[in-house]
């Protein structure tokens, strides 16, 4: 346990308590990433069974919502530690690339070296302009944002995180919202994320940005809110409300907008909820230590869990053909890819996200563990 302590603790070797769930909630939000890849993969195997294909859609759907969670924490952090002083644009940016791109690296060259293994199933176009230009346009981690098929399925995210890194310094140097009251920066998000729901709802776009705004919210709210602020009751049934709002059945543009919509209130909830009190009953569920230690090694399990994935599927594809299977078989399947998808992210987390994003004993980005008290990401 001790061995496991030391490599998989990052909250100040987990004193810090309020910490603890916000660690949960990436393990959360990985875990429900997981199920998408999951459900996705394990189709062939029940196929005869409409039951459980209509039951693996809705997971999918409860299981994409993980992205969002992610993009609301990275909202909070990087908000706050950038509103509370100053900091130099060039230096932040270079710590937001250390933090990213040691282990996409290495999940990149891996997928790269299978595109040439198994030239059927990779991605690159076949002129030597075009697979230069694809790997250029990857390794920017432009796919996203812009309409380019990512090689790194899951990355399509990181557009979307490095979008927010780039812009959001420059909105608070252009606005002077250091010197802005609380209130004011809080009205202004809320406005910004009213005119791009109403736009996207409209004309389609990027609706999923404005989860990073609800980080930012949660942070604005938190010192004011805290006697009044949701407790663990209304934050588990936000979370619930949340996640069951992907499974209504409109589609397009304005139903996609309000679907995001949903989840910006009740992911805002949820985080006010467990962050206000640590001793809280829902905070203290968030930090169980199993879930805490796999938000600690999210960015890891999320690169490379899918094609964890996808090699186990193949292998059990040998030992056990799909075909009709009952329940019991996607079921007791769940835990086990879990589980075998745990050792090779793990192994990136260890080898090489650890030592090379991360400083032992210290926060995500290299310094101290931020307390998520007010004003306290510094």
């Amino acid at each position: 346990m001790n061995w496991l302590s030391s490599r998989f603790e990052l909250a100040r070797g987990g004193s810090t308590q309020n910490m603890r769930p916000m660690e949960g909630l990436r393990g959360l939000a990985v875990f429900l990433v997981f199920l998408v890849h999951y459900v996705t993969l394990v189709q062939p195997w029940v196929a005869n069974s409409p039951e459980l294909l209509g039951l693996g859609g809705r997971l999918h759907a409860v299981g994409n919502t993980g992205v969002d969670l992610f993009f609301v924490l990275s909202g909070y952090l990087i908000y706050g530690s950038l509103i509370a002083r100053p900091q130099a644009f060039g230096r932040f940016i270079w710590r937001r690339f250390v933090r990213i791109y040691p282990a996409f690296l290495v999940v990149f060259a891996v997928y790269l070296g299978l595109s040439f293994a198994f030239p059927a199933e990779s991605k690159i176009p076949g002129s030597a302009l075009g697979a230069t230009a694809y790997l250029l346009q990857n390794l920017l981690l432009l796919p996203g944002l812009f309409p380019i098929e990512p090689m790194i399925t899951v990355a399509w995210s990181l557009s979307y995180e490095m979008f927010y890194y780039l812009v959001v310094p420059l909105i608070i140097w252009a606005l002077g919202l250091r010197e802005r009251s609380p209130a004011w920066r809080a009205a202004f998000f809320l406005g910004l994320s009213l005119l791009t729901i109403a736009y996207c709802a409209s004309y389609g776009g990027h609706v999923r940005l404005i989860m990073f705004v609800a980080g930012i919210l949660v942070y604005e709210a938190l010192p004011f809110l805290r006697a009044g602020s949701p407790g663990g009751t209304a934050g588990l049934l936000a979370l619930l409300l949340g996640l069951a709002a992907t499974w209504l059945p409109w589609g397009g543009p304005a139903a996609f907008a309000l679907k995001i919509s949903i989840l910006y209130v009740t992911f805002f909830v949820l985080c006010l909820a467990c962050f206000r009190d640590p001793a809280m009953w829902l905070s203290r569920r968030f930090s169980w230590t199993p879930l805490r230690w796999l938000g600690n090694m999210s960015y890891s399990y999320y690169l490379l869990h899918g094609l964890a994935l996808k090699a186990s599927f193949l292998l059990l594809g040998k030992l056990l053909p799909p075909g009709g299977h009952e329940a019991w078989y996607f079921w007791t399947l769940l835990p086990l890819m879990f589980g075998l998808s745990l050792l090779p992210t793990a192994a990136l987390f260890l080898l090489v996200e650890r030592p090379l994003s991360l400083v032992s004993g210290s926060g995500r980005d290299g310094r101290p563990a931020p307390s998520l008290s007010a004003k306290g990401l510094v």
